[in-house]
């Protein structure tokens, strides 16, 4: 491994731990997921799974997730919409693959890299992703 590499390789472990520390603000009991939305080596934005601004803090309804709770990746995206910022070119870090809706966003966000750590129960999100050339990588700790 090049010196590069071994650097990018440093990074994306650096900011999947801090992506899982985030993760450990949601309310969801299930699952807890963290983004970071990393731009030019800068933190531009952060998520993680919840319930929208003004709802209660309760994900979870008999161990089944509300249908309108918001998956990590998605509150980071619409946090950088609200912004002076944007995601073209930037790298989502997230602590778990993300699902087929949120890879739109991701798409539509123009983020060109994802890193993840756990496996979603679909891998449908990441094939979209590799479909339109989004460059994806796994990082395990």
């Amino acid at each position: 491994m090049g010196y590069q590499e071994e650097k990018q390789r440093q990074l994306d472990s650096r900011y999947m731990r801090m992506a899982r520390i985030w993760a450990e603000n949601s309310y969801c009991v299930r699952r807890k997921v963290g983004a970071l939305i990393v731009k030019d080596k800068m933190i531009i934005s952060d998520g993680y799974n919840g319930t929208p601004s003004g709802f209660e803090n309760v994900c979870e309804e008999d161990g089944i997730t509300k249908p309108y709770v918001l998956h990590a990746e998605a509150n980071a995206i619409t946090k950088v919409a609200k912004s002076a910022n944007n995601c073209d070119g930037a790298t989502l870090y997230i602590t778990a693959a993300p699902c087929i809706e949120c890879s739109k966003l991701i798409i539509q966000a123009g983020i060109r890299r994802v890193v993840y750590a756990d496996a979603y129960r679909s891998d449908e999100g990441l094939a979209l992703l590799r479909r339109v050339g989004i460059d994806i990588a796994q990082v395990e700790e």
